[in-house]
């Protein structure tokens, strides 16, 4: 059985999961569950989760759309990260996250119909700045009618 555990640092407010293997009897069978429904109950988590589930994006990308710092931005991908729910990969500056469990979106979808919301996935507009990654500027170039070689 492979339980999340949640510690929490009160002198930084950092959460960090651990995945363990523990087989032991009178384990409560609602423990595991529970955590992950914490580490999916942030609005963030929710948005880069969103994003990213149509293929992997770079944080910079991520950060134009949803507005946020960079620091806040990465410390949510790092709880979903050390989740094992996020892989990320570092291309030169820019780093790509993407979805590895994508049985998530499974359960996004069960939320999304007990609360009537999303009947289809949200359009993100940018917020914060263009976005400079590699992927970005062919689009950027594209929608401007460039050609690309």
């Amino acid at each position: 059985m492979t339980i999340i555990t949640l510690t929490k640092y009160s002198v930084r407010h950092k959460i960090t999961f651990t995945i363990m293997n523990i087989n032991q009897e009178g384990t409560n069978p609602f423990a595991q569950p529970a955590q992950l429904l914490k580490l999916l109950a942030h609005p963030a988590r929710l948005q880069i989760l969103e994003i990213l589930r149509n293929g992997e994006e770079c944080v910079c990308h991520m950060e134009a759309l949803l507005g946020y710092r960079q620091a806040y931005l990465s410390q949510q991908l790092a709880v979903l990260r050390e989740a094992g729910f996020l892989e990320d990969r570092r291309e030169g500056w820019n780093i790509y996250y993407r979805v590895v469990r994508p049985e998530v979106f499974s359960v996004l979808a069960a939320v999304y119909a007990m609360l009537d919301g999303p009947k289809q996935q949200p359009v993100f507009e940018l917020k914060g700045a263009v976005c400079s990654c590699p992927k970005c500027e062919v689009t950027q170039h594209i929608a401007k009618g460039d050609h690309i070689e």
